[in-house]
């Protein structure tokens, strides 16, 4: 079974709304309009302290019910944090008891980023762990490598996100998000965009939406994503 906090991923894939602004008012605008977990990027937020990160999870906590990753990205991955490696971490794992999931990169510093998912093993967290190709994206031994390096560092779920220059990418992205077990693909862009609605039917675990702004080229809003996914229901 795979899971983040009460949200059970075999049963269905889980509309994930990124939360890159205003919080407060982006978390419970998702909640009303029907995600399933909130993915809190503490980096967007210009959250830099565990402190600030651990008082803004239970103030969300209070507010909604959903279940929560954390996030805290690198900007060679598309993120804003502008910090030490060793204090990008170390935030998250300050907070490790505040959420139910944690996202990190498979090219953060290797060391750092066992010791993270040795501590959230220990505490019964879901680990999520990333890569992003803003650029191509890989053949499909490549993809399948990509997300077998992933398991081996410990995911729970593998996410991967590229960037398609032709349809025929795209149909190779999905080919082997059929094939695998708990992972999450995106195609990014116009050209991937149908991905977002289409992903979980292939087996993607996870679908991401936002509320205003866009945190990934492609990326729909939280209310127009989950009608699309009913219609697929």
């Amino acid at each position: 079974m795979v899971s983040i906090g009460d949200f059970d991923l075999d049963k269905r894939a889980a509309l994930v709304a990124a939360i890159n602004e205003d919080p407060l008012i982006q978390a419970k605008a998702a909640a009303n309009q029907g995600a399933d977990i909130l993915e809190i990027r503490f980096d967007l937020l210009g959250i830099s302290t565990p402190k600030d990160a651990a008082d803004l999870l239970r103030k969300l906590r209070s507010d909604t019910a959903l279940p929560c990753i954390a996030t805290n990205r690198l900007q060679t991955e598309g993120g804003n944090w502008e910090g030490s490696e060793e204090d990008r971490i170390t935030l998250l794992e300050e907070i490790l008891h505040l959420t139910d999931a944690v996202d990190v990169e498979l090219s953060a510093d290797a060391g750092l980023r066992d010791r993270l998912v040795k501590k959230a093993k220990e505490q019964g967290k879901a680990v999520i762990i990333s890569s992003h190709d803003f650029e191509s994206t890989p053949d499909k031994a490549t993809i399948r490598d990509i997300l077998e390096r992933s398991r081996q560092a410990g995911a729970d779920i593998a996410k991967l996100a590229v960037m398609p220059t032709s349809m025929q990418d795209v149909l190779e992205l999905l080919e082997v998000t059929l094939s695998e077990d708990n992972v999450c693909t995106i195609a990014m862009g116009q050209l991937g965009k149908h991905t977002r609605i289409v992903g979980p039917c292939y087996g993607s675990k996870l679908t991401y939406a936002s509320i205003s702004s866009a945190v990934a080229p492609g990326q729909l809003k939280v209310h127009e994503l989950k009608k699309a996914l009913r219609m697929l229901e």
